[in-house]
């Protein structure tokens, strides 16, 4: 597989000398948060400024995903490669990559992704955490959008598998509020109708305790397009928590 780079940021890479797998790897940076060795190998984050543009660089080595049609493994960004361009082709709001590539040496499996940073945006986290402070008409510009989100989600056919508020980015724009996703590792086509649809939402209402049931109510609107099956969608998705919280 050929080196992948954006064309919107081709030319900025290659006026420092960074349009290569070889010239990403090798560079000298600060990492943001301590190596993931779950897999046996290691990931690392890094943030890189490049004149007036922010990325994130991601570099890789032998940690790999397994899979039926990848038996023997590949590198977990190569996975999330595809699922950004998935994401980009069906038009589900999303980070974008700026560079992927991946190496085969003797013994070992690198990887490198380059992220455009989302300065300027806030995860629903964050905005959780200030959730009783918002005024009454933000709180629903955010329940929209993330309700919105997880519909062109949902109607593109495609599961995320980690639907938590963390990977949920959200920006204000005038009065309105837009949402996209990071981490898309776990995506997978949606295949089981509703029953994929709510195992998809649930870890999020699970996670967002500090919504009222109304506030419930108004995300599940906004995702449904129309209130007709609020009150069967509001139960089925109560009893999957409970079930989850029993375990």
């Amino acid at each position: 597989m050929s080196d992948f780079i954006a064309a919107q940021d081709r030319a900025l890479l290659e006026r420092h000398g960074l349009a290569s797998f070889e010239a990403l790897w090798a560079l000298k940076l600060e990492a943001v948060d301590e190596p993931n060795t779950e897999r046996g190998g290691w990931s690392t984050v890094y943030r890189l400024e490049l004149d007036e543009r922010a990325f994130y660089l991601k570099r890789q080595s032998n940690h790999l995903t397994h899979s039926l049609l990848r038996p023997f493994g590949e590198p977990t960004f190569a996975r999330e490669f595809r699922n950004i361009r998935r994401y980009s082709q069906l038009a589900i709001p999303a980070l974008q990559a700026a560079f992927f590539g991946q190496r085969k040496l003797p013994g070992e499996r690198r990887a490198v992704l380059l992220t455009r940073a989302l300065d300027g945006w806030s995860d629903l986290a964050h905005w959780l955490e200030h959730w009783p402070t918002l005024e009454r008409p933000k709180r629903s510009a955010i329940l929209r959008a993330c309700g919105e989100l997880a519909r062109r989600l949902h109607q593109a056919g495609q599961v995320h598998g980690c639907f938590y508020p963390k990977h949920i980015f959200l920006r204000e724009q005038g009065g309105d509020v837009e949402a996209q996703l990071i981490d898309l590792e776990k995506t997978r086509p949606l295949l089981l109708g509703r029953r994929d649809r709510i195992r998809d939402l649930e870890p999020l209402l699970r996670r967002a305790r500090v919504w009222s049931e109304a506030e419930v109510r108004e995300l599940l609107t906004a995702y449904l397009g129309a209130a007709a099956d609020l009150d069967v969608w509001s139960r089925q998705l109560g009893a999957r928590q409970r079930d989850k919280e029993a375990r």
